[in-house]
């Protein structure tokens, strides 16, 4: 049956503009986007996230030491308390794609038009670099498995532009990690521009490929004695953060300011990792019946991320250890180091950047020897495949949902024949071809999180914002309430990460981080009020309950605004109290 009803009151939209809905019995369609799969098929394409862990393994290793397993379990353990406040709010909304940003930034524009969008905008560049990342780190696989270190396909590099007033060391360059990795991509999204169903297929394949080496990974060196020998002690006693002086010469810290700030780094890298898996309900617009696959999509995948992300970090440093000093730090003749000390195993130039993790994980499966390793290197490289497919499955679905609803330029709301977002997916084709030029990858990862931390303290308050607003309504599935209230006070520990942690990564990580999320002001500002007049679009004023001619109703009253409030405070405190 369908119904007409106006709309007005609270500047959102056109008074008396007439709005056509349907109230049938059937689930409504998201415009454009193709109800083709049902929760396994997002599993699959979320087990994406699992293999997010060669992403930043190494780089967390090699900041915080002996207690890097321990961060990585807390990571996930509050990465799986936070999903289910997820789950119950991308239910409210079942002819929604785009994720949990999108779900929580309509209790947002409520209280603030400005405040919502934000949460998309950096949901988005906290997911989409995956792409980049991980195109990097398969050609650096690659390359470095083919080819000497000292070769010239590897050394040969032209530099674009110095980025050093951003992070020391940082540029803009062309070299063969670069070319690789835009192949790699473009075929990635060659596989995406088939739509949804074709990618579930696809990566259900390369899911099953990828998890097989990473669940060997974490399972065999408990078996084969690698991890409980001799050695057990040095490598995860004393459980303390890592100190490291200005020469680089490492020690045992203390649970002191620089000993926390150490460790919030890790769980600040970690947390991009492990938390990834509420992308599982980027396609609820897309589920045959979203009311009961939204809710095991984002359970089932944290299951799985839980197994990997306990077993494979434990077995990592067990099997590898802090290393030995390799070659002590070089001064100059008036006593400054000119080059820091190098060490090996954990803390080995290569295993910070992450290149050298894949070699270190085919030498702890023992697998048919230098043939056996390159087979693990290559089932290695087909999860970072499986990760930029994950990524630029959901991220695209962001952006074209965040057209759909007003928040972003209307070309993204395009989609192709197949149903899927080809503008949304060539933006982020280009913005991604972008990082691949960076040379520090852990820079780019680490700038990218401030922006995933935000949406996560967006979005986590949502949740309770929602049960305010809209008391009524039905929930396909209703986490306990002391779940959502155990989301919020984790959003302002995650914050609290952020603060002490992004600059463990460099200075000026966090202010790039902030300054990046900024961005959408001036690309909101272009669509909503110059382009839309100020008005939102029907489908947006449909899901905002504004019926009736009735006014929007604010019942959370100064709350939301407190909260963002104490949010800005405890990132500009814990920044102030971080000791690098």
């Amino acid at each position: 049956m369908e119904r007409e009803r106006r709309i007005g009151g609270d500047n959102l939209g056109n008074a008396g503009e007439a709005v056509t809905t349907t109230t049938g019995g059937a689930a409504p369609t998201a415009p454009g986007l193709e109800r083709g799969i049902d929760w396994t098929g997002a599993f699959w394409v979320a087990s994406g996230v699992p293999p997010l862990v060669l992403f930043s393994i190494g780089a967390v290793a090699a900041t915080v030491g002996k207690v890097s397993w321990l961060v990585w379990v807390a990571s996930i353990a509050l990465g799986f308390i936070q999903s289910f406040t997820y789950a119950e709010i991308a239910g409210l909304f079942p002819n929604k794609s785009g994720g949990t940003s999108v779900y929580g930034a309509i209790a947002w524009v409520r209280y603030s038009k400005i405040v919502a969008p934000v949460s998309v905008w950096c949901n988005w560049f906290a997911w989409s670099p995956v792409q980049a990342i991980g195109s990097g780190l398969a050609a650096g696989y690659i390359l470095s498995g083919l080819f000497p270190a000292d070769s010239v396909i590897n050394t040969w590099q032209l530099t674009l532009l110095d980025l050093g007033a951003v992070k020391s060391g940082l540029t803009l360059r062309i070299n063969g990690t670069f070319i690789l990795g835009a192949v790699i991509m473009l075929a990635v999204k060659a596989i995406q521009d088939g739509g949804i169903l074709r990618s579930a297929n696809t990566t259900k394949i390369i899911g099953i490929t990828a998890m097989i080496p990473l669940l060997l990974i974490g399972v065999l060196p408990l078996i084969t004695g690698d991890v409980f020998n001799a050695h057990f002690a040095d490598h995860f006693l004393p459980m303390v953060p890592l100190t490291r002086d200005a020469a680089g010469i490492i020690g045992d810290g203390k649970y002191d300011l620089a000993g926390i700030t150490v460790i919030a780094g890790g769980m600040f890298l970690a947390a991009w990792s492990t938390y990834g898996f509420e992308t599982a309900v980027c396609y609820t617009g897309e589920f045959k019946n979203p009311k009961t696959d939204t809710f095991k999509a984002i359970f089932y995948s944290g299951l799985l991320c839980v197994v990997v992300y306990t077993l494979v970090p434990f077995a990592f440093q067990g099997f590898l250890g802090l290393g030995h000093l390799v070659s002590p730090p070089v001064l100059d003749a008036q006593g400054a180091v000119v080059k820091q000390a190098e060490y090996s195993g954990m803390l080995a130039p290569d295993i910070y950047t992450n290149v050298g993790v894949a070699k270190v994980m085919a030498q702890m499966v023992h697998f048919g020897g230098r043939l056996g390793g390159a087979i693990v290197v290559t089932m290695l490289i087909l999860a970072l495949i499986l990760s930029i497919m994950t990524s630029m499955a959901g991220s695209s679905r962001t952006l074209y949902q965040s057209s759909v609803d007003g928040w972003l330029p209307k070309y993204l709301s395009k989609v192709n024949a197949h149903g899927a977002p080809t503008n949304a997916m060539l933006t982020n084709l280009g913005f991604n071809l972008l990082l691949l030029l960076m040379s520090d990858y852990v820079f780019v990862l680490g700038a990218s999180n401030v922006g995933y931390l935000i949406f996560n303290f967006l979005n986590l308050n949502a949740g309770w914002i929602h049960r305010t607003d809209r008391p009524t309504q039905q929930r396909p599935w209703r986490a306990p309430t002391w779940i959502i209230a155990a989301g919020a006070a984790l959003s302002f520990v995650n914050l609290a990460f952020m603060g002490f942690g992004a600059d463990v990564y460099g200075k000026g990580t966090l202010v790039s981080g902030l300054l990046f999320a900024t961005l959408i002001v001036p690309v909101f500002f272009y669509r909503h009020f110059l382009r839309d007049r100020g008005v939102f679009p029907p489908a947006m004023l449909e899901d905002l309950e504004l019926d009736g001619g009735k006014s929007l109703v604010r019942r959370a009253g100064i709350l939301p605004y407190l909260v963002l409030v104490a949010g800005a405070v405890v990132v500009y405190v814990t920044h102030r109290l971080a000791v690098y």
